[in-house]
C-alpha cells in the first residue's frame, strides 16, 4: 500500500507541474490546463488518504509533515477551482496572468512532496 500511494503522489506531481509549467510558458490559462491541475489534486488526494490509512500514529494537524501536507492540498483545490473560474468566466486578462499565481502554489506543494520523501528515507 505504500508502493500505491508513492505512485498516486508522483502522478500527482507528474500532472500537476504539467498543467503548472505548461500554463507558466503559454503564459495564458488553457482549458487543458485547468484539466491537469484537477488530475493533479485527485491523484494528491488519493495518495494522500492511501498514506493516512496506512499510518500508524494518530492524525496531528501540527506535525509538519501533515500540516504542510493540509495547506498544499487545500491551496491545490483553491487553484484548480480558481482556475475553472477563470476558464468560464472567458476575460482574457484573467487569463493571461493567471500563471503569476501559479508557481507559488507548486512552490509550496513541493514542500510536503520532498518532506514525504525525507521522512521515508528515515524509515
Amino acid at each position: 500500500m505504500i508502493i500505491l500511494s508513492g505512485i498516486f503522489i508522483s502522478l500527482a506531481l507528474v500532472f500537476y507541474s504539467t498543467g503548472i509549467w505548461s500554463e507558466r510558458v503559454a503564459r495564458y490559462l488553457k482549458n487543458w490546463h485547468v484539466v491537469m491541475f484537477w488530475i493533479g489534486f485527485a491523484f494528491d488526494m488519493l495518495g494522500t488518504l492511501q498514506m493516512h490509512f496506512i499510518s500508524t500514529k494518530p492524525f496531528n494537524i501540527m506535525e509538519p509533515h501533515t500540516l504542510t501536507g493540509q495547506v498544499a492540498l487545500w491551496l491545490m483545490l483553491v487553484h484548480s477551482v480558481w482556475a475553472t473560474y477563470v476558464i468560464r468566466k472567458k476575460q482574457e486578462k484573467l487569463r493571461k496572468h493567471f500563471h503569476r499565481y501559479s508557481l507559488i502554489v507548486w512552490l509550496v506543494w513541493l514542500i510536503p512532496y520532498f518532506g514525504g520523501m525525507w521522512l521515508a528515507m528515515g524509515r
